[in-house]
């Protein structure tokens, strides 16, 4: 089949979305399928399958900031890029965000898979119900990737609903070369913001033994901040945004890896992450995260915002050498069952079934 993916998010941003979205166009090529990937880009294209449709905007959603490009240029290539393309199946990626995903969805002509990845509390789908309703009403197939993303999709729109999940890479993070360490260290890697909770990993830190090392990967609005406060503490080594290459090697090194968010997410991608890269997880016990790292089977799970008590779990995971090896067990295999081959089956399946 040839098959066109769509991203709502400009592709040169690192992203949760983006991510599932150039990673299902690998998998769904190597099931020998013609995968073209149409997205809005801010720098070169990620990806040679890539067709880049005009540069970003900011906006803020969700506690984040979303790269969104809902402009009338963006638009016109969106509909070229469609005709030219002449795709049978055309998959949509978050379907209600203005932009090219929601251009598809009114100007398509092949059969049309949505996939809603967001969760928690939405304004936009209060607000914008009948126009929103009137989108999700055209497409063939709606997929949400989680109990929390249907609950928000249905509250709201209404309709049947398939479940899939969100798929990893495993090879890429199970075969990276580990990165040196000197000591226990924890790793953390995602967006500097409120609710993503470094600033409770950063409150933990009087907790935690001296020779612990922190790694902090990405940045943020709370960047310089946090930052600052740890200026006297060479505990924490503060990487930036890193290479694919870089976070997958430091992932694989670490000793634990930290989630501690504090809500708003509607799939734990990273925890998979950390699990295929063999790396053991302390999360926040938050319903995205405890469907895919269940408490003292692939994780420890604490109660969001406690310092004192992520520290604690921390600290298990560093000096206990088979609690440590018992999470990464059970996580590796946790990991293999969530991999982009299998979401790539999955939805292939979706597609044969709409195209007949």
């Amino acid at each position: 089949m040839r098959i066109g993916l769509v991203s709502p998010y400009s592709l040169s941003v690192p992203g949760g979305v983006q991510g599932q979205v150039l990673g299902l166009a690998r998998g769904l090529r190597l099931h020998g399928h013609d995968v073209r990937v149409l997205g809005p880009c801010d720098g070169p294209p990620p990806d040679a399958g890539v067709t880049p449709l005009g540069r970003s905007i900011p906006l803020a959603a969700n506690g984040s900031v979303a790269p969104i490009a809902p402009d009338v240029a963006c638009a016109l290539r969106t509909i070229r890029a469609l005709r030219d393309e002449d795709f049978d199946i055309v998959h949509v990626h978050e379907p209600l965000v203005p932009g090219p995903c929601m251009v598809s969805v009114f100007m398509h002509s092949a059969p049309m898979v949505g996939t809603f990845h967001a969760a928690g509390v939405s304004a936009a789908y209060r607000w914008g119900k009948p126009l929103l309703r009137m989108v999700a009403d055209r497409l063939d197939v709606r997929c949400v990737v989680s109990d929390d993303a249907r609950q928000l999709a249905q509250g709201f729109l209404r309709g049947p609903y398939e479940q899939v999940f969100n798929g990893i890479e495993v090879e890429l993070f199970a075969k990276a070369s580990p990165q040196p360490t000197e000591g226990p260290t924890i790793v953390f890697c995602s967006r500097h913001e409120e609710r993503k909770g470094l600033a409770v990993l950063i409150d933990a830190l009087p907790f935690l033994p001296a020779e612990v090392r922190i790694w902090v990967m990405g940045d943020g609005p709370q960047t310089e901040e946090l930052r600052a406060r740890t200026a006297d503490d060479p505990r924490v080594e503060w990487l930036g945004r890193v290479t694919d290459d870089e976070r997958n090697r430091r992932l694989r090194g670490a000793d634990a890896y930290c989630a501690p968010a504090l809500g708003g997410e509607s799939f734990g991608v990273i925890l998979l992450e950390a699990m295929a890269a063999g790396t053991p997880i302390v999360a926040s016990d938050i319903p995205a995260y405890a469907a895919v790292a269940r408490h003292n089977r692939e994780g420890l799970l604490v109660t969001p915002g406690d310092p004192a008590a992520l520290a604690q779990s921390l600290a298990r995971v560093l000096g206990d050498a088979d609690l440590s090896r018992r999470l990464t067990d059970a996580g590796s295999a946790r990991a293999e069952s969530h991999s982009m081959d299998h979401l790539a089956e999955r939805y292939i399946g979706l597609y044969e079934t709409i195209a007949r």
